[in-house]
């Protein structure tokens, strides 16, 4: 398929269409999904890609908008990827980064091994640091 029709739109995904999109994916584990209109609140940016009226992909923002950014849940449905609109979505991001960081800023991510790739293509590297992570459960 062509990306003729491929239009990109800064707005976060409404919960129905980020759901959709991320069980396309297999990711279904990895949210709580009644939270999830919170989480989405909660966003620095956000960029959408449309065909036609179908939201196709999507990617956002977290972190504190000036500094310290994270690239979070991107994703482009199953029939969709290989045409490059992963790469689209993410230099969307990395523009809003670049319009509204007063200085240079950290933008960081995790990848899964598919989209790793994808994201040394564009500049990023491990670095000197060691990314980690913990799941820490809500109070009772």
């Amino acid at each position: 398929m062509t990306r003729t029709n491929l239009v990109l739109v800064d707005r976060l995904p409404t919960v129905d269409e980020h759901r959709r999109i991320a069980e396309a994916v297999g990711w279904s584990h990895a949210f709580s999904w009644d939270f999830l209109a919170a989480s989405l609140a909660g966003s620095t940016a956000g960029v959408v890609a449309l065909d036609g009226e179908e939201v196709i992909g999507m990617g956002r923002l977290v972190g504190d908008g000036v500094s310290y950014f994270y690239v979070q849940d991107l994703a482009v449905i199953p029939s969709r990827q290989g045409e490059g609109i992963g790469r689209l979505l993410l230099r969307r991001l990395l523009d809003h980064v670049r319009a509204t960081a007063p200085a240079p800023a950290f933008v960081g991510l995790f990848s899964t091994g598919e989209g790793a790739a994808l994201y040394t293509d564009e500049g990023f590297t491990p670095g000197d640091m060691t990314g980690m992570f913990r799941l820490v459960d809500p109070a009772s």
